[in-house]
C-alpha cells in the first residue's frame, strides 16, 4: 500500500508538471515539461547523494578517525542485512541527521556534531537505525525525486508568470496561467509534505526494529526536537526543501498540519511507545519520555548527559 501511494503521489506531481507546461505552451509545452521532469529525475538518481552531502559540507569518517560511530553503524547494517553505508559527520551545532543515496548499495548516513554531543550511545544507535530504515525503504531516492519535481513546478510556474500570460490575450488563457502560477506550487508542496510525513512513521518503526530500542529512539527524538528548535540550521534556512531530509524538522518543530514536513514529535513518540509494547521492550527508567517536547528546557546544554561531559569517541571533536 505504501508503494502504491508513493507511486500515485509521484505520478500526480508529474501530471501537475505536465499540466503546467500545457497551460504555458500547449501540447508542445506539456511534452517539454515531461522531458525536463525525466531529465531532472535521471540526474537526481545518479547525483542526489553528492549534492546533499556537499550542500551540508559533510566529511566522511572511517574506523580510524571515528571508530565508535562507524562501528555502531556497521553493527546496525549487519543486523538489518544491509550493505555498510558511508558515514559522514557535519560540523554544525544544530542537532540532526539524515540519510541519502539512490539505493542501499550506494547510501550514506550523516549526523551533525551537535547531535553527537547531546545524545548517549543508545540514542545515537536509535537515530542511525532510523536512517538505515529510510535507506532500506528507498525513501531517500523517492524524497529527493519528489523534491526535484516540486522545485521544477515552482520554477516553471515562475516562468509562466513572466511569459505565459503575455503570449495570449484570451481571458481563459490568462486565468489558467494565473491559476498555474499560484495553485501548482501549492499543490506540489502538499504532495511533497504528504510523502515525507508518511515515511517518517515507517522509518521510526524500522529503526525500532533494527536497533531493538524504540524507547531510546523516542528519547532521541525529544532531545533533537528541542535542540533543533533553538539552534539555527543555516543549510535549511538557505534551502527550506532540505528540512524534509532530516530526522526532525530543520526549521521548526513540525506537527501534523498541512504544511509540516514531519509528524508532530509527540505523535511519533507515542507511536514508538506503542511499538515498544508490541515488541515487549521495557524502557530504562532514565530514558522514559514523560514531558512534552513543546516545553522548552532552561538551556540547551541541559540535555547533554553528564556521563558524556568529558567527550566521547562518538563525537569526533571531543567537545566538552
Amino acid at each position: 500500500m505504501n508503494l502504491v501511494r508513493t507511486t500515485m503521489l509521484l505520478a500526480a506531481l508529474t501530471a501537475l508538471f505536465m499540466a503546467l507546461g500545457f497551460t504555458i505552451g500547449g501540447s508542445g509545452g506539456a511534452l517539454i515539461a515531461l522531458a525536463v521532469a525525466g531529465g531532472m529525475n535521471l540526474f537526481t538518481y545518479w547525483n542526489a547523494d553528492k549534492i546533499v552531502l556537499k550542500m551540508h559540507g559533510a566529511r566522511e569518517v572511517d574506523a580510524g578517525n571515528c571508530p565508535e560511530l562507524v562501528g555502531l553503524v556497521h553493527g546496525l547494517a549487519r543486523r538489518a542485512n544491509m550493505p555498510m553505508p558511508k558515514v559522514y559527520v557535519i560540523d554544525s551545532e544544530h542537532p540532526n541527521a539524515f540519510a541519502t543515496g539512490r539505493d542501499p548499495a550506494h547510501a550514506a548516513v550523516a549526523a551533525t556534531t551537535g547531535l553527537l554531543a547531546i545524545l548517549d550511545r543508545d540514542e545515537i544507535e536509535g537515530v542511525m537505525a532510523h536512517e538505515l530504515a529510510h535507506v532500506r525503504n528507498r525513501d531517500t531516492l523517492i524524497m529527493t525525486m519528489t523534491a526535484t519535481i516540486a522545485g521544477a513546478i515552482s520554477m516553471l510556474a515562475n516562468f509562466g508568470m513572466f511569459f505565459g500570460g503575455g503570449r495570449d490575450r484570451d481571458g481563459g488563457q490568462v486565468l489558467a496561467t494565473l491559476l498555474a502560477v499560484f495553485v501548482a506550487p501549492f499543490a506540489a508542496m502538499i504532495v511533497q509534505m504528504a510523502i515525507s510525513r508518511a515515511r517518517e512513521y515507517g522509518a521510526d518503526r524500522g529503526g525500532a526494529e533494527i536497533s531493538g530500542k524504540p524507547h531510546a529512539l523516542a528519547s532521541a527524538l525529544a532531545k533533537l526536537a528541542s535542540g533543533a528548535a533553538h539552534i539555527p540550521n543555516p543549510v535549511a534556512e538557505r534551502n527550506p526543501a532540505a528540512s524534509a531530509l532530516y530526522i526532525v524538522p530543520g526549521l521548526s518543530r513540525g506537527g501534523d498540519s498541512l504544511f509540516s514536513t514531519h509528524p508532530a514529535t509527540e505523535n511519533r513518540i507515542a507511536h514508538l511507545q506503542d511499538i515498544a509494547r508490541e515488541m515487549g521492550s521495557l524502557p530504562a527508567p532514565a530514558r522514559m519520555v514523560t514531558r512534552s517536547v513543546s516545553q522548552p528546557r532552561p538551556a540547551a546544554v541541559s540535555s547533554v548527559p553528564k556521563a558524556r561531559s568529558r567527550g566521547s569517541a562518538l563525537d569526533p571533536n571531543r567537545r566538552r
